[in-house]
């Protein structure tokens, strides 16, 4: 089918072009490494797990417009199935509270506003069950600066009987169908005392228990699981535990960050290194599934509900441009390994230190509070692109695929870790600007095209290119954006083709050409059959 590429098509021959400052395509080069697929030689249908889900702060910050328009804009061009965050049952949430002789009131107008808009835009809740309203809850100790309660309930029965009545809701108003698509998770990083916890191992599992029988009373085919912890832990204990009490346990879902050292610093002030372990990420993933596949339960599914190059929400790493071949590496090493990998978060409205004072701040988000996409954010938007059947391909840092239409898409990057040691932090290093080395070459070898006219699309992200941080420095990294400043920054980083080219594949049926690529480039080439 023709596509209408309407103002943004530009016809060029691709030597000796410069784009964006940098000569980064040339032909009748020798390569220092080869991508070499055929597109007759599939290798089965592409695996989609990282778009399964992604997170959010906290449930209350999604009432917002900014965070719904920026969510809806999400899902139309990373098309992520799920979205998980904290806080559902927090105060800020007005779920429960009890009359003057205790009896429980439970109130879920908040809550009916969020998930009715999540499901209007044709996404699902990875549901959450935290934190404590504070009715119910055995102390005051809170985390972040929206208070949410940690400490265990003090009195077990009344969170079943929460638990319960809101899964209730939820089947009547969206329909059990739908429901048991959803997931539902118990609380979030119980490991982590008394940051998000202030009970013992013990309580949780307790918790988890009362939280899984309320859930199953409704129907038994709603999903529930956990621990939700941080740094991959408790997979072999939760599972125990649930074999020996015959608890239900429906899933698994953990938690890993890409640095050395530490946890809960919303404020970045100890300071994070990215790790130069080159199975970080990767290795947490690949290990819960042996220790699944080694357990009594072998066939459950793993969801990793929160990962990142690193846990603070003040990590300049998240605004780099170094981020998107990160992500992808990380990702394509995980392979099979994980049903979903949920990357924390989608944007940066998002207050677990408090709101924001500057529009680039190390914020988790693929986009910033304006919603500025981040060159994170177009590591999705250009998986996305990816066509339904994965073609067989060596090369370990990049995808093929083909679509049912006859195009053809080759996602390839470069990952290299340009940090200089555990001497320096993140939050020293990444504010900076830091141009990208030369990499050398990457020769393409496509083969079994079919013959014809096609349009080839070049899409990149690198050093000044959907580099929005690297705007915002040229800048003077003001404390405040104009609208005049957000617009262009916009603009300037849209992920729109940096090229597009009429070709033609002769009865040979091959496409070839070289690439320069400099360090942590990403260059997407999309073949689109005329």
């Amino acid at each position: 089918m023709k596509r209408n590429l309407g103002t943004f098509f530009i016809l060029i021959l691709l030597i000796n072009v410069k784009l964006f400052g940098q000569n980064v395509i040339s032909e009748n080069v020798s390569a220092n490494r080869i991508i070499k697929v055929d597109y007759n030689k599939t290798a089965g249908k592409l695996n989609t797990m990282f778009k399964e889900c992604v997170g959010a702060g906290r449930a209350n910050e999604g009432l917002r417009a900014d965070w719904q328009q920026q969510l809806a804009i999400t899902k139309k061009e990373c098309d992520f199935k799920y979205i998980r965050m904290h806080g559902l049952l927090s105060d800020d949430m007005a779920v429960y509270r009890e009359d003057k002789d205790g009896n429980p009131e439970y109130n879920y107008q908040y809550i009916d506003a969020l998930y009715d808009f999540i499901v209007s835009i044709k996404m699902k809740p990875f549901v959450e069950l935290g934190f404590m309203p504070s009715a119910l809850a055995s102390g005051p100790q809170t985390i972040f600066w929206w208070k949410g309660n940690v400490t265990p309930p003090k009195d077990y029965k009344k969170w079943e009987d929460l638990i319960r009545n809101l899964t209730a809701h939820f089947s009547e108003r969206y329909g059990a169908e739908e429901v048991k698509t959803w997931y539902f998770e118990v609380w979030n990083e119980p490991n982590l005392t008394p940051g998000f916890w202030t009970g013992t191992q013990d309580e949780y599992f307790k918790l988890y228990e009362y939280t899984a029988r309320g859930i199953k009373a409704v129907n038994k085919d709603f999903k529930v699981g956990g621990p939700a912890t941080a740094g991959a832990g408790w997979v072999p204990e939760t599972i125990e535990f649930c074999a020996k009490k015959n608890v239900p346990l429906d899933f698994i879902s953990t938690h890993t960050y890409g640095v050395n050292q530490g946890y809960l610093d919303e404020f970045g002030i100890s300071g994070t290194v990215l790790s130069p372990d080159e199975n970080s990420i990767s290795g947490d993933v690949i290990n819960s599934r042996k220790q699944i596949a080694n357990s009594v339960k072998p066939n459950l599914e793993l969801h990793y509900t929160e990962w990142s190059s690193s846990y603070t929400p003040s990590d300049p790493i998240h605004d780099s441009y170094h981020s998107a071949a990160y992500i992808l590496q990380k990702l394509k090493q995980v392979g099979n390994a994980a049903n979903s990998m949920s990357y924390w978060v989608f944007t940066d409205i998002f207050e677990e230190a408090g709101p924001r004072f500057t529009p680039f701040h190390g914020g988790f988000g693929l986009m910033n509070t304006q919603g500025i996409k981040k060159p994170a954010y177009f590591s999705y938007y250009l998986m996305n692109k990816l066509g339904e059947t994965e073609l067989q391909n060596t090369d370990k840092s990049s995808w093929a695929s083909k679509n049912s239409k006859g195009d053809m898409e080759l996602l390839f990057w470069d990952f290299t870790n340009t940090h200089p040691g555990d001497k320096v932090w993140n939050q020293t290093y990444y504010i900076q600007d830091l141009p990208s080395k030369e990499k050398g070459k990457v020769k393409i070898e496509i083969g079994g095209l079919q013959k014809g006219k096609y349009i080839l699309e070049i899409y990149k992200v690198g050093y000044k290119s959907n580099d929005a941080y690297a705007d915002y420095l040229s800048l003077n990294k003001p404390g405040q954006l104009t609208r005049e400043q957000v617009n262009s920054i916009k603009a300037k980083n849209n992920g729109a083709p940096i090229a597009a080219e009429k070709i033609t594949i002769d009865s040979k049926g091959t496409f070839s050409r070289d690439f320069k690529i400099n360090e942590n480039d990403v260059i997407m080439l999309n073949l689109i059959k005329q």
